[in-house]
C-alpha cells in the first residue's frame, strides 16, 4: 500500500507500516542490534505520524465533527502515553532488562490507538467531512511528516499554533542528529 490519497488512506498506510515494523521486531532475536534498529525505526515513524496528526488532523476533528474537542483530546492523551514510552525507550539498549517490556507496552498502546482511529474516528471523518477536505488533509499530513521531528519530545506543545511553529525546527535538529549518529539509516 503506497502513500497518497485522503487523510484516512494516508494514515491507514502509516498504521500498516508501523504494524509491519512491530512484526519485524518480534521476529528479531532478543537483545539484538536489529531490535534496537527497529525500535529506532518505529520511533521515527510514530513521532512523524503523531506530529502530523497533531498539526492537521486533530484541529480538523475539532472543527468539523460533533464532540470534536473530546475526540481530539482523547487522541492527544493517547499520543502523550506513546510519546513517553518512546522517550523511555530511546535511552535503553536492546540488552537492557526493561527494553522488551517497554516495547510490549508501546505495541499495546499503539494498537489500541490505531483500533480506535480506524474503527471510530475514521468512520466519523468519512461520514462527517467533505471528501475535498479529507484530500487536502492528506496532502497536509504528507507535507508535515517531511519536516516533523524524528525523536520524542514529550514536553513540547501538541496543539496549534505553537506546535506548527516549533516542529520544523525541532525536526531539522533531529534529522541532523540522526545523520551524524547514523540512526535510522
Amino acid at each position: 500500500m503506497g502513500h497518497g490519497g485522503d487523510v484516512i488512506a494516508e494514515l491507514t498506510t502509516d498504521h500498516r507500516e508501523v504494524e509491519d515494523l512491530f512484526e519485524q521486531f518480534e521476529d528479531a532475536p532478543p537483545g539484538s542490534e536489529d531490535r534496537k534498529r527497529l525500535a529506532d525505526a518505529l520511533t521515527i515513524e510514530l513521532v512523524r505520524h503523531s506530529v502530523a496528526e497533531e498539526e492537521h488532523l486533530y484541529p480538523a476533528v475539532r472543527e468539523h465533527l460533533e464532540e470534536g474537542d473530546a475526540l481530539a483530546d482523547k487522541e492527544l492523551a493517547d499520543h502523550a502515553r506513546v510519546e513517553q514510552l518512546l522517550h523511555d525507550l530511546q535511552h535503553r539498549e536492546a540488552t537492557d532488562q526493561d527494553f522488551d517490556r517497554l516495547m510490549v507496552k508501546l505495541r499495546t498502546e499503539v494498537r489500541a490507538h490505531v483500533d480506535d482511529e480506524e474503527n471510530n474516528l475514521f468512520d466519523r471523518l468519512r461520514s462527517g467531512v467533505h471528501p475535498y477536505i479529507l484530500e487536502e488533509l492528506g496532502k497536509k499530513i504528507r507535507h508535515a511528516k517531511k519536516s516533523a521531528p524524528t525523536r520524542p519530545h514529550p514536553h513540547t506543545p501538541t496543539t496549534p499554533p505553537v506546535n506548527k511553529l516549533l516542529a520544523p525546527g525541532v525536526g531539522l535538529v533531529d534529522r541532523v542528529r540522526d545523520y551524524v549518529t547514523g540512526r535510522g539509516q
